[in-house]
């Protein structure tokens, strides 16, 4: 064994010397170098040893409380081809409810370390426009430090932007085509220079295709006269819609160590939807809306730690609605409605941090960000075209169905956030650091206007190689958004269905305790407790005055989790590398105030994802990806949430010296992916099936440009690099046992 040992160290050696052998024509690297050259590195002090025997680098490392992940080399084998669908990929992030999650907590995503003022569908759309190819790595905190200008769970994805050496160029093509009820495509390009002083990348997607969606509805509702209506509708809902998204970003070095960066990101969206409903209700509904997204940013660094930024957000979002229903043959409901939603946002912070030697760091900075609301909404008489209602209506909410009371909107809302933060970091030794910090935010709209703080603490303890804990304290507020405070009501399902918004909706503040254990670099095992003061969801509620159910987001008294988490990769042989998540989580939800049915609900319920990679042949490159994921039954609000699961399969053919891939895929391939939600509780009685398709698809993607070049390099760099250390190393201990 020791024989064994010896020849593999000195095989990866004298490969990592011909390596820069082959380089020299260039310039020859040495360990210094290449440390500096290459973030990505893993720590050699805690996996060396089990990298040089089994030939294999852990895909994660710690670093000031953060968690690193080689995300390209985790993705590697699998059919991934956007930057959401990667971040899907890290131990412990799930999908629920169209969001991601981290460990059961919701996470926010930023791109290159810069938190950005679009909200979460426009950054999800903007990941999904982003080639995975140009993820460089990901850092996951669980518990992200004031100078990050985010609370609570945090993943950086970090972009390739700029390279050593001679200016090179990089592309990629991608089409996709997928099949569920109708069709959709998909089309992609990007380009990315490097240079010396300069790096621009350019980035274009295109989305387009038809959507076919039903909702069965079964539900009695009560009023409080005593009197029933069982209510059992049919809802096809049909649709087609294009999104273009845009991005260009350009760093520029004006001198050594002094960086300006610029990006900007743009979507346009059109779609169109019919829906017709049968059964208690018969109802049409015409309805047609256009989203334009305007964001830009500005940023400016220097070699003395201060940072500098601005950031412009406008997002304009005019629709239609036509709307014909009738309702158990007696209320009648015929209107055309107009509404647009224009969003101007600014956001300038400046940055300091300062390493005062002997392990010490101080950080402080300023963020202030504004936003102008300028919503409308309006009703007319389909037939006429005179407008219905006026702007000082009573609204719905104490209202029914007539025409008389339609409540027409327009409105002008300023919010104002200003934070001001400090922290220090300590490091103590090798084995022990301390980062801790402190902000304080004011928060300001027509309705609120409070000041708060939120420390925040993490605690990183390597113990012995191989092993490291991770504490965190923390503590988080979560904004509502603009369209969830306007004082105006929407209608879906024909009418009998309402969206009501929430003026006098609260910020939700959360306080939280984290700690992971990482075990040789790949098993992760995570617990937490957070306790959310003010949680805020959208949730149904049957009116007990009309026929009507309200969708409103309403604040609850609080919102409790107790979880744990696993995440254990394993490999046979060369032909099978899997990994397995299981969360555990006790929830519980209590709302003393929820309309005339007050609600204390507890649940425990289970996540488990099992990711499996089969190698079917290495030439050609062929390999088989099968993907299960399952969650028990869980409650939101006085909703319960039914098992739910699903089952993926991917076959991944990589060819052209690597510069190609072709994917065929089927997603939930047994139709179990959507849950039917059902209300049971007191006078409230819903269950709403929702339709679940089968989805095939195919997709091709092509590099060109540089990719393979600056891979081998890489590859070769960090060869020679452990190869060297792991020697000196070896040379230490020698030394010592001589000495001994």
């Amino acid at each position: 064994m020791k024989r064994f040992y010896l020849l593999s160290v000195i095989s990866l050696f004298s490969a990592g010397i011909s390596a820069q052998e082959i380089t020299g024509g260039e310039r020859t690297l040495s360990a210094d170098s290449i440390i500096t050259s290459d973030a990505r590195l893993d720590s050699i002090y805690q996996s060396l040893p089990e990298v040089m025997i089994t030939g294999e680098r852990p895909v994660v490392k710690a670093l000031q409380g953060k968690l690193v992940y080689d995300l390209p080399r985790l993705i590697r084998d699998l059919p991934v081809d956007n930057a959401y669908d990667a971040v899907k990929e890290l131990p412990g992030v799930t999908e629920m409810n169209g969001g991601l999650q981290l460990a059961g907590q919701g996470v926010t995503v930023i791109l290159n370390g810069k938190v950005t003022t679009l909200s979460v569908e426009q950054l999800y759309t903007l990941l999904r426009s982003i080639p995975a190819s140009r993820i460089e790595k990901a850092e996951v905190m669980y518990n992200a430090p004031a100078r990050y200008q985010v609370r609570g769970a945090l993943i950086n994805v970090q972009l390739k932007q700029t390279a050593d050496g001679p200016s090179s160029w990089q592309g990629e093509l991608y089409g996709k085509y997928n099949q569920k009820h109708y069709e959709g495509f998909e089309e992609r390009a990007s380009l990315l220079y490097n240079g010396n002083k300069f790096s621009t990348d350019f980035l274009y997607s295109h989305k387009h295709g038809r959507t076919y969606t039903t909702t069965d509805k079964d539900a009695m509702h009560a009023l409080a006269d005593g009197s029933v209506y069982p209510m059992a509708t049919d809802e096809v809902r049909r649709g087609r819609s294009h999104t273009h998204s845009f991005r260009v970003g350009a760093d520029y070095t004006i001198a050594k160590d002094h960086q300006l960066s610029f990006v900007y990101n743009g979507n346009y969206t059109t779609s169109h939807n019919r829906m017709n409903i049968n059964g208690s209700q018969q109802s049409a509904t015409l309805s047609n809306s256009t989203d334009w997204l305007h964001n830009g940013r500005l940023d400016y660094s220097t070699p003395f730690g201060m940072k500098a930024g601005v950031e412009f957000t406008y997002y304009r979002s005019p629709s239609d609605q036509l709307l014909n229903s009738r309702l158990l043959e007696n209320d009648e409901l015929d209107f055309f409605t107009q509404d647009c939603q224009r969003i101007n946002r600014w956001k300038m912070f400046l940055a300091q941090e300062h390493s005062l030697g002997k392990g010490w760091g101080l950080n402080y900075g300023i963020v202030y960000t504004t936003g102008i609301d300028n919503s409308y909404q309006y009703y007319y008489d389909p037939e006429t075209g005179e407008q219905l209602g006026n702007e000082n209506t009573t609204s719905l909410a104490a209202g029914d169905n007539s025409a008389g009371n339609f409540t027409n909107m327009k409105s002008r809302k300023r919010e104002e956030t200003l934070n001001i933060y400090a922290g220090f970091s300590k490091s103590f030794g090798d084995k022990l650091s301390l980062d801790a910090s402190l902000a304080v935010e004011r928060y300001k709209t027509p309705v609120w206007n409070q000041w708060d703080w939120y420390p925040t603490v993490n605690l990183n303890y390597m113990p012995a190689p191989g092993h490291i804990l991770q504490l965190a304290l923390s503590s988080d507020k979560h904004y509502p958004d603009y369209w969830a405070v306007q004082d105006a009501v929407s209608y879906i399902g024909g009418g009998y269905s309402e969206i009501h918004g929430n003026p006098l909706l609260k910020p939700a503040q959360s306080y939280e305790f984290q700690m992971n254990y990482i075990l040789k670099g790949k098993y992760i095992f995570s617990t937490w407790f957070s306790h959310t003061k003010d949680y805020s969801v959208q949730t149904l509620y049957q009116s007990s005055q009309r026929l009507v159910e309200i969708y409103k987001y309403l604040n609850f008294d609080y919102r409790q989790q107790f979880g744990i988490q696993a995440s254990v990769p394993f490999k046979v042989k060369n032909w099978l590398n899997s990994r397995l998540t299981f969360i555990g989580i006790w929830h519980r939800e209590k709302d003393s105030d929820f309309w005339d049915i007050p609600f204390d609900r507890k649940q425990c319920y289970g996540i488990a994802q099992m990711n499996n990679t089969f190698t079917l042949s290495t030439k050609p490159d062929l390999k088989l990806t099968v993907t299960g994921f399952v969650h028990s039954k869980a409650i939101q609000g006085i909703y319960d949430l039914p098992v739910s699961g699903n089952v993926n399969a991917a076959l991944r053919y990589g060819f052209a010296k690597g510069k190609a891939v072709l994917n065929l895929y089927c997603n939930d391939i047994f139709e179990t992916g959507q849950i039917s939600p059902r209300i049971r509780f007191q006078t409230q009685n819903v269950t709403n099936h929702y339709s679940c398709f089968r989805e095939l698809g195919v997709s091709f993607t092509y590099k060109f440009g540089g990719y393979k070049e600056k891979n081998q390099k890489q590859h070769s760099a960090f060869e020679a690099f452990e190869a060297l250390n792991f020697l000196y190393e070896l040379k230490k201990t020698l030394k010592g046992s001589l000495n001994g």
